[in-house]
């Protein structure tokens, strides 16, 4: 089966109906803005029938009613049922006619119904009528015709599926369908003839895709806070089971409750994914033999099943199967067992009646699948008599009429009482679905009051018969089952409408996290006491705090038969990790059996492998056996099945959080308002390693380091965030006290922990996809919300162990998932290191200097001294005897510098992981783990970066960009200038007379040189001219020709020249160009990477948050500059519009006459290659006249900035002039 196709059929289907029942509505006049008279005759002219008028009034009652969208949807779904109904019943050869409706006896589209129709015996089929449309040639409406008269015949068969289309329904059945194209023709062209052979689960894919678009809608809807509503519920949350994940979950429920009782292992060779028990203690086995015998009591008919969430019907389908394999066992015949389950044992709600009609389906198609004779009972008189289940969707008694009920009760107290309750209980429904408790009525004597009326002749007959599905379903609502197994809708409480949440709260409020949490409550509670429960869920339930209370239960009162955890991703469908269990609802004190599939990577078909290899061999490495009572002995009770006794054992000793605190930070109320990256602001108000905050106050700090967690990275690092803390968090204080009054000078609860700030502590994110990660923050951090920090008696010693893999083992077992909270820490064991001291000490110290190093290497640190590839190069290959005969010195080569970083790099890293190795090692003896862990340490492990070729080139080039601006200097190091004054910095060079007449003009240099201006900073020993030259305007020009002096291309080959040398300049510049992948001359690469690609990597680098901004004309490259943020001045806009713009527009004006008269004088061939320089030409001179336009109004305004507003404020001012930030 192909899903692919089978998606791209149902998405395209879907907007197919929508599209052609929209456009029969709109002929007859009916649409979303208007549907005019609804008593109309006639409708654009043309009169309507008697039928027509009704059906036309009924549809326009059904849009003021739901809305004009959500009743074509409606319809559109209804034929897609109908359609995929009779394809299922054509192809399997289930038509009580066995003539085809879409296709002729070899799968042509030649539907075989319109070559039969004078010959079909069909109940309400009009002969006159079909002569009438044959004699006309109207071959289109005859088919509609047929097959209506088919739909409306096989509502004595199968009554849900195909209710009497004699309303708005049939009014707005799509025209030609017969034509190549058409919904029908394209379900025949695109999905193939054997899918459709008794695989009644392709009906559960096609209506999961269907309403694909539909979720994402609702999904898109509640990115905006649109909760999801009762209507959207169904597309939010279907999801259809992988058929071997149904055959688990029944097999090891209803399977296991019949062969307790009833042993046969011929039943049991034929589940495949039957889990037999694990060997239990004798006294587990004493206590289980009394349940078996109650087992042992009951025969087939007396086994109630359900599915409360029953979607399309998969999971019923396959207790189908199985019970007919049991009713087969027990000796009933194959007609006798149909029937009874039926009528006995099967039992599905669901909320979406659509779905509903389809588990109908699924259900009777299943039962015909094993009785071909099924659609054809017949009762004693000779009338048809099908047998119906017990299938409903979910009814609300909203729109009871109150003299209808009055009826219906007749005056008898008892069947008032009765009805008043269904009718209380029932309210709303819709919005709550099987979560629903009902009270047990006396359901004989209502039925019996139904009988009564179908015998009577009140006008209030057909209205009292309405009640019957509300009844139904209370009734299934409210008795006892053998066994439960669904898939449960999964939603999280910020999800859910106002409604739903608040009545969860008030009913469920141990399990109100999610529905499914919920699910499995009210599942329990429509169990018998020994029934069994089979769930396919998120497993998330298993160790995260939210649902502890949901742990205990199941703990404490039910017994775990048996649970398999899937990898993380391995569910496709679905966004989140599942795991499959079945628990009996009892609690005995047995173990249950376990597979822990969470390493096999590959989606569910490979999952489904490794589960089969599991049950075969249960020395496969990851089958467990586990009692629910030692799930206690871990703080929250996570389900950690694969732990051993040892290990539980460990949870009862100490915890860390007896050796220091544990705790989370600010919340600012405001983040885009008081918090930075460190490089966006000005330097000098920002104050690192402050004591605390009055030695802040003191300094005049106004940004202080902020930790807020960040990526997986062990020892230090992520230390990228400040925080306005300026006179003690005034302002950040004042606003909480603003947005929350009711605190009043309690700010506690946001400003959290306060009296830890500025002090050192060690930092792990929260997030843990790749791992638990421990990092050392110096003095002076205040830490957010999202750092989980912990104040440590022995910081180092701490550290050690809390980045070995003891603690990440630990972590693991106490909530895998993708978080790790404070209270997973508090509850870590705690061993006292007692030997090894010096040596962890050495180790952890170590660890952090090379982390720190590591770190510290990339301009994105504050504590950034110098390029890696300059440092190295000072280290560069050793001069030859011939460099030194020739007195060449200062010759480096990029590539030997990158040979040394790369060295470097792995020294660092082959260290890092021996240390952690060496730690590991320390931390397992102590812990006594050696069976379960080793202490090798893969690659991917270790965090700190290995040399990156094109990586830290482009750093380099990003080095050389901050070096032009003066961000840094190739005479000093570290950061120079971050905001302020350029003139409390550097010097000014002015290529005055004053500024040249201390150099001789002896042809050192040029006159150029000496008129040039620049800024520099002072070096002892140094002239100016002989320092490096800080761009004066802070305007650097990226253009694709060198057009200006201060080309940023040229600036890039002087910063090589000046730090590398001249007699390795070319090869230097080679090795850049091939680093950067392009292709042509290295300058013309170089330039090619400065138009292109520079900015996207400086806003990745910086994560949008660029202090170098560029100025951009547009796709033609009209015009392109860089300035550095922190130099930028209310006039910069305006030299850049003078001194740059005008001038480029001049120079195109200039290119564009010369090329135009060479054009006109030059031959074809040349005048073609002409043309072509000349179109582009024109083109970046008509972008920069438009972009001059932009610049010249925004310059008139001298625009001031302030860097405390970073950088998504202010760049949002110059938006229409900047580049995007990518």
């Amino acid at each position: 089966m192909d899903k692919n196709a089978l998606k791209k059929y149902a998405v395209w289907a879907r907007r197919e109906l929508m599209l052609r029942v929209s456009q029969r509505a709109v002929f007859y006049g009916v649409t979303e803005a208007d549907y005019g008279d609804a008593a109309a005759d006639s409708v654009n002219g043309r009169v309507l029938s008697p039928l027509e008028k009704n059906q036309r009034q009924a549809l326009i009652e059904q849009i003021q009613k739901k809305g004009y969208q959500e009743v074509i949807e409606e319809v559109a779904y209804t034929w897609f049922n109908r359609f995929l109904a009779l394809r299922f019943m054509e192809v399997n050869g289930y038509l009580p006619t066995h003539v085809r409706i879409f296709t002729d006896e070899n799968n042509q589209f030649k539907p075989q119904i319109l070559a039969e129709a004078i010959h079909l015996d069909l109940d309400g089929l009009d002969i006159e009528q079909v002569y009438a449309y044959k004699e006309s040639n109207q071959t289109e409406e005859l088919f509609k015709y047929l097959l209506i008269i088919q739909c409306n015949a096989l509502n004595t068969l199968l009554p849900k599926m195909f209710q009497k289309i004699e309303d708005y329904t049939e009014l707005l059945l799509p025209d030609k369908l017969l034509r190549e194209g058409s919904v029908i023709e394209q379900m025949i062209a695109l999905i193939p003839e054997e899918d459709w052979k008794d695989a009644v689960q392709i009906i559960g894919w096609l209506y999961q895709y269907y309403n694909s678009e539909k979720k994402d809608e609702v999904f898109a809807a509640l990115k905006k806070n649109v909760k999801i509503t009762k209507e959207n519920i169904p597309a939010a949350t279907q999801l259809f089971t992988p058929d071997w994940i149904v055959r688990y979950m029944v097999e090891n429920s209803l399977g296991r409750l019949w062969l307790e009782g009833h042993p046969n292992e011929e039943l049991k060779v034929n589940w495949r994914y039957y889990l037999e028990e694990a060997k239990q203690k004798p006294e587990v086995e004493a206590e289980h033999k009394k349940i078996r015998e109650e087992y042992a009591t009951l025969t087939p008919k007396d086994i109630r099943c359900i599915d409360p969430c029953q979607g399309s019907g998969h999971i019923l389908v396959y207790l189908f199967d199985v019970l007919m394999q049991i009713y087969e066992a027990y000796g009933y015949t194959t007609q006798e067992a149909v029937a009874s389950i039926i009528n006995k044992n099967l039992y599905g709600l669901d909320i979406d009646e659509r779905a509903a009609q389809l588990s109908y389906f699924a259900v009777m198609m299943k039962a015909c699948q094993y009785d071909k004779r099924f659609l054809r009972r017949k009762d004693e008189n000779g009338q048809p008599k099908v047998p119906q289940p017990s299938v409903y969707a979910v009814q609300e008694s909203n729109d009871v009429d109150r003299y209808v009920l009055a009826y219906f009760c007749n005056g008898n107290e008892e069947l008032k009482e009765a009805m008043d309750t269904i009718v209380e209980e029932l309210h709303d429904a819709k919005e709550y679905g099987s979560i629903i408790t009902v009270t047990q009525q006396d359901w004989d004597a209502l039925y019996a009051r139904f009988e009564e009326i179908k015998e009577d002749i009140s006008f209030h007959k057909e209205d009292a018969l309405q009640l019957l599905p509300l009844v139904q379903v209370a009734q299934t609502l409210a008795q006892k089952y053998d066994v439960v197994v669904t898939n449960p809708p999964y939603m999280g409480a910020s999800n859910m409408n106002e409604k739903l949440s608040d009545y969860i709260k008030r009913i469920y409020p141990d399990y109100k996290s999610d529905c499914f949490s919920v699910f499995i409550n009210r599942c329990a509670l429509l169990a018998n006491r020994n029934g069994y429960l089979g769930f396919f869920t998120p497993y998330v339930w298993m160790f995260i705090q939210s649902y502890e209370k949901l742990r205990t239960y199941i703990c404490n009162e039910k017994t775990i038969e048996t649970l398999i955890q899937f990898e993380y991703s391995a569910f496709e469908e679905a966004t989140v990790p599942v795991c499959t269990f079945v628990f009996s609802n009892n609690h005995v004190n047995k173990k249950g059996c376990y597979l822990r599939l969470t390493d096999f990577r590959g989606g569910m078909e490979l999952q489904r492998q490794k589960a089969l290899q599991a049950i075969e061999n249960h020395e496969c490495g990851y089958y467990f056996e586990q009692s629910n009572n030692n799930f206690s002995k871990i703080s929250s009770a996570p389900i950690a099945y694969w732990v051993s006794n040892k290990v539980f054992n460990l949870f009862e000793s100490e915890k860390w959080d007896i050796h220091g605190k544990a705790c989370i930070g600010m919340r600012t109320g405001d983040n885009d308002k008081f918090m930075r990256m460190w490089y966006e602001i000005e330097s000098s108000k920002f104050i690192l390693k402050s004591q605390n905050a009055s030695e802040a106050i003191a300094m005049k700090a106004k940004w202080i380091p902020y930790n807020k967690g960040g990526d997986y990275r062990k020892w230090y690092g992520n230390q990228t965030y400040v925080v306005n803390w300026e006179n003690d968090g005034y302002e950040i204080k004042e606003n909480t006290k603003k947005v929350y009054p009711n605190l009043g000078d309690n700010l506690g609860w946001k400003i959290s922990n306060e009296p830890y700030y500025f002090l050192p502590h060690i930092c792990w994110t929260d997030l843990t996809t790749k791992g638990l990660a421990f990092r050392y923050f110096p003095k002076g951090f205040i830490f957010d919300c999202s750092a989980n920090v912990f104040f440590a008696d022995n910081i180092i010693q701490a550290l050690g162990c809390l980045n070995s893999k003891v603690i990440e083992y630990f972590g693991n077992i106490l909530n895998p998932t993708m978080h790790f909270k404070l209270n997973n820490f508090n509850s870590l064991p705690y061993i006292e290191c007692k030997s090894d001291i010096d040596k962890i000490n050495n180790f952890v110290k170590e660890c952090i200097e090379i982390s720190k190093t590591d770190w510290d290497s990339f301009e994105t640190s504050w504590d950034f001294q110098q390029h890696p590839l300059i440092r190295c190069a000072s280290i560069s290959r050793q001069e030859t005897e011939a460099d030194a005969r020739k007195h060449i010195k200062d010759m480096h080569y990029i590539e030997d510098a990158f040979i040394n970083w790369n060295n470097e790099c792995n020294t660092r890293f082959n260290q890092l992981k021996s240390n952690e190795e060496e730690l590991n090692r320390i931390f397992i003896d102590i812990y006594g783990l050696q069976d379960e862990l080793t202490p090798e340490v893969a690659d991917k492990d270790v965090t700190v970066r290995k040399a990156d070729l094109q990586r830290d080139i482009k750093s380099l080039i990003s080095y050389a960009v901050g070096c032009m601006f003066g961000r840094y200097s190739l005479d000093q190091e570290g950061l120079i200038f971050a905001g302020g004054r350029m003139e409390d910095k550097f010097a000014y060079y002015g290529g005055t007379f004053a500024d040249t007449q201390n150099y001789q003009l002896d042809g050192t240099y040029t006159f150029g040189e000496l008129g040039s201006k620049f800024y520099y900073l002072p070096v002892e020993g140094k002239k100016s001219l002989e320092c490096w030259k800080v761009d004066a305007d802070n305007i650097i020009p990226v253009m694709d020709d060198e057009y200006f002096e201060d080309d940023i291309v040229e600036k890039f080959v002087a910063f090589i020249r000046t730090v590398y040398g001249e007699q390795t300049l070319d090869a230097n510049l080679h090795f850049i160009a091939d680093a950067l992948g392009g292709k042509g001359q290295p300058r013309e690469v170089i330039r090619n990477y400065f138009i292109n690609d520079f900015y996207k990597d400086h806003c990745k680098i910086y994560q949008k948050r660029p202090i170098y901004w560029l100025f951009d004309s547009g796709k033609k490259n009209g015009f392109k500059c860089l300035i550095y943020m922190h130099r930028y001045q209310p006039d910069t806009i305006a030299r850049i519009r003078t001194d740059y713009v005008h001038e480029q527009q001049s120079r195109y004006r200039t290119a564009i006459a010369d090329l135009e008269h060479r054009a006109a004088n030059a031959g074809t061939s040349e005048r073609i290659k002409l043309n072509k320089s000349l179109k582009k030409i024109q083109e970046q001179a008509d972008e920069l006249h438009a972009y001059e336009e932009k610049i010249h109004h925004m310059a008139d305004q001298m625009i001031a900035i302030d860097l405390d507003d970073g950088v998504k404020h202010n760049y949002e001012i110059f938006q229409d002039v900047l580049a995007k930030i990518k």
